[in-house]
């Protein structure tokens, strides 16, 4: 099955340096806001309180927060969840309340409201805890992408393929990470898994064209680098969006139908499967051209001389 009924011929080597240009802007934007307003961190990584509290009825998301208020807790963060009768509650960091003294107090502001009131999920996460969870998160990533760049270098034989790579990669996070700061949204560990989500799935998208790179190469060894890597993404185009677009309906029923629960993973995984879509396109492969790649360093083992009589 094809997405376009005719072989496409988009010379996109010709406009990368417009994609340079406009992913420097965005990554640039994307920086600067995470350097000067940063993350609206969950209680992941910052420590507090989480509860799930089940109402007989309808509940009132601002009374429910101004009698936590009233109670004592500090900035407390309210949302309905699953049902109207569904509240979402976290609570910043309290060292000096025990677990038992915060269900208790969460109880008894809430019974005012509501006596059938049912607390079905209290965690607290501690500070210490979440400061654990940050550096695993930091060092998943590093890890995922010193992996990537081995795997891309054993198996393309040139480090031209895994630089381009590897900044494809690290593009795609980045633009997720300015989307949470300036919208402010919460930032959890289904963010943190949506983003290496993404990283795998563009790299998948990276290799296909990767690989359709080494094939035209050694059918194609007297075409300009240039030309090889145009015929090799418009061959792979069809399957790219039509992988993409199916992809995007399902994360938009979650982000749109999810409800708050789902809502940062769904978004992350919704911008890193757009920023993606050209990344594996005008990142990886234009990168790899700028680097001077060539159908030598693709096959090593095959010097100039012997693929002159290739056919």
């Amino acid at each position: 099955m094809e997405f376009f009924s005719h072989q496409t011929r988009f010379p996109f080597m010709a406009t990368r340096r417009v994609w340079y240009t406009l992913s420097a802007v965005l990554i640039a934007v994307s920086l600067s806001s995470y350097f000067t307003r940063g993350l609206n961190l969950a209680i992941d990584f910052t420590g507090g309180v989480s509860a799930e509290v089940n109402f007989s009825r309808a509940a009132d998301v601002e009374q429910v927060r101004n009698a936590l208020t009233a109670a004592g807790f500090h900035e407390p963060e309210v949302q309905n969840f699953g049902s109207s009768r569904d509240i979402a509650i976290r609570l910043p960091p309290d060292a000096k309340l025990a677990p038992t003294e915060v269900r208790a107090r969460l109880e008894g502001a809430l019974k005012q409201l509501d006596p059938s009131v049912q607390v079905a999920q209290l965690d607290v996460v501690g500070p210490q805890v979440g400061n654990e969870l940050k550096m695993s998160a930091l060092w998943a990533l590093l890890c995922t992408l010193a992996g990537i760049f081995i795997y891309i270098a054993m198996r393309f034989h040139t480090w031209r393929l895994s630089f381009g790579a590897i900044l494809a990669v690290l593009h795609d996070p980045i633009l997720v990470l300015g989307f949470f700061s300036i919208t402010q949204m919460s930032f959890d560990l289904a963010v943190v898994a949506a983003i290496l989500a993404v990283i795998g799935y563009s790299l998948n998208d990276t290799v296909v064209v990767f690989d359709r790179i080494r094939e035209r190469f050694e059918t194609n060894r007297r075409s300009p680098p240039a030309t090889v890597l145009d015929e090799s993404i418009n061959q792979t185009l069809s399957r790219t969006i039509m992988t993409k677009v199916v992809t995007s309906i399902v994360v938009v029923a979650l982000l749109f139908l999810g409800g708050p629960v789902l809502k940062g993973f769904s978004a992350a995984l919704l911008i890193g499967i757009i920023a993606g879509t050209y990344s594996s396109i005008y990142i990886s492969s234009a990168i790899a051209l700028d680097c001077g790649l060539t159908a030598e360093h693709v096959f090593p083992s095959v010097k100039k001389a012997a693929l002159d009589h290739l056919p």
